[in-house]
């Protein structure tokens, strides 16, 4: 098991919800692997707690589909099929088209500042190879797109399916050969969103999902293909 570190405890959280945000965290980034076993015993001697909260969370992590409870085994991180993540990605096209509609006719100049900062931010991280710091940019960059369209059910849901993808885009944008197109096409929504341009920001922002989507599944069936010739597994 992936070591994790002693959790730093906040007084105005309660330790149940402080354990699970730190191991869901842990999952979506990658520290805790897809087919991972998990043991109340390890997990609460790695982060410094009792079982009850790792019992606890385990359960929520379950409910919200991140892992999974084997009778007789024990818990193990979820896998996703490619299926799953082919499904998602379909959704997610469709809802990034809608927003960028959406926000072409909602955001205001402050925010469209703000969506021009982080388009800077992510080119200049790009410069600098800086991997974490373009995840970073890149997230922040379509979630000021769908806040902006102030529909709290698109935010809501755009939310959940980015997370189920989001163990994959460490991979997804530090193999991508190519990243340079992510700068162009960030840059490219941002001015069809400044001109008001409702249906080109919709089919740019469609555009640059579904190239997402594309070098994503290449990945995944690329690693698939590798474990299935490792003679250890």
């Amino acid at each position: 098991m992936n070591n994790l570190k002693k959790l730093e405890i906040e007084n105005y959280k309660p330790l149940r919800e402080i354990v699970f945000e730190h191991l869901r965290e842990s999952i979506l980034e990658g520290k805790l692997e897809p087919g991972q076993r998990l043991m109340e015993i390890q997990l609460a001697e790695q982060l410094g707690v009792s079982r009850t909260p790792v019992r606890e969370s385990m359960r929520k992590l379950e409910l919200e589909g991140l892992i999974i409870m084997v009778p007789r085994k024990g818990a193990y991180v979820a896998d996703v099929s490619t299926k799953d993540i082919s499904d998602v990605l379909e959704v997610r096209t469709v809802m990034e088209g809608l927003a960028a509609s959406l926000s072409a006719q909602r955001m205001t100049d402050e925010e469209l500042d703000e969506l021009e900062m982080i388009s800077y931010q992510f080119k200049k991280c790009y410069e600098r190879n800086d991997i974490e710091g373009m995840i970073e940019k890149d997230v922040a960059f379509h979630e000021r797109i769908f806040a902006s369209t102030r529909n709290e059910k698109l935010i809501q849901i755009a939310q959940g399916l980015r997370e189920q993808v989001h163990r994959f885009r460490v991979r997804y944008i530090s193999e991508y050969n190519n990243s340079k197109e992510l700068v162009v096409e960030h840059q490219a929504i941002l001015e069809c969103i400044a001109a008001r341009n409702s249906e080109r920001a919709s089919e740019l922002s469609m555009k640059h999902i579904e190239n997402l989507a594309s070098h994503m599944m290449e990945q995944i069936a690329k690693y698939s293909a590798q474990e299935n010739k490792d003679p250890k597994k």
